[in-house]
């Protein structure tokens, strides 16, 4: 059951071939600490692509060979939750309204200006973790998607959803008990980088407390603006996660810096 989990996890979060079928799909559903598992092999990866492509002095290329690996290997589908939730925020009704516009396969302006702010954020701040040491850089991505896919699960665990589908599949089955599974693999994955990285265990935390948060407050806000869980909610907390993540890791880093600790500590 836990291999057959984690094939259903790889296959919802990452576009990577995986012999699965229902049966993982369904064992994944039930098996909510499998989001920051995958999660944590996705942040290693990108993690050492970016220490990578700084090391040979890309500079702001960084960002944008991020951007298109992280697309190639995760898929749109996250960053067209970020885009249909923001068509859903401009619109002027109440919940049922904005549910009707989140669903309207036209774009329009809010999902544009979500969509610019979401890409050029992360390409932005991806370019910023070159003043960081290598194995901090893979750290730090590595914190965020943890701390991302951690609030991802916390909505499987604690949201409800409001009709019968990508949501309901998850929450139907999860409550605070697995909420407790989840924290407690998250924090199996995350305490590891603190020890690896060099320099403060503060730009590490602050990166993985800054997903999880950043993701989690997105998430109950949604929840709260549709009045329920949806798909899409699934995928721009996961965006939204990452991003404020590293912009965390990079503030707490320039702080130190700051105060004379030096970056790398």
């Amino acid at each position: 059951m836990l291999l057959s989990a984690l094939r259903g996890a790889v296959g919802f979060l990452t576009r990577v071939r995986v012999s699965g079928d229902q049966a993982d799909w369904r064992a994944f559903t039930d098996a909510p600490w499998a989001f920051p598992v995958v999660g944590a092999g996705v942040g290693l990866l990108l993690g050492a692509l970016t220490a990578l492509l700084h090391w040979v002095g890309l500079g702001g290329a960084t960002g944008v060979l991020f951007l298109a690996v992280l697309l190639a290997l995760l898929g749109i589908a996250h960053f067209e939750g970020v885009a249909d939730l923001g068509d859903a925020v401009v619109v002027h009704g109440d919940a049922e309204t904005r549910v009707e516009v989140l669903k309207d396969s036209d774009v329009g302006v809010g999902a544009v200006v979500a969509l610019v702010l979401a890409l050029l954020g992360t390409a932005s701040v991806v370019g910023s973790l070159g003043a960081l040491p290598a194995r901090q850089v893979v750290a730090v991505v590595t914190a965020a998607e943890i701390g991302a896919k951690t609030a991802m699960a916390g909505i499987a665990c604690l949201g409800t959803a409001r009709h019968e589908g990508l949501g309901s599949q998850f929450t139907e089955w999860n409550g605070r008990r697995e909420l407790g599974g989840v924290t407690l693999v998250a924090l199996a994955l995350w305490l590891p980088l603190l020890a690896v990285a060099p320099g403060p265990a503060s730009v590490v935390t602050g990166a993985f407390l800054g997903a999880l948060l950043g993701g989690g407050l997105l998430a109950y806000w949604a929840n709260s603006l549709l009045a329920g869980v949806r798909g899409d909610i699934f995928g721009a907390v996961d965006v939204t996660g990452r991003l404020v993540g590293l912009y965390a890791a990079v503030a707490v880093a320039r702080l130190l810096g700051a105060v004379g600790t030096g970056v790398a500590g």
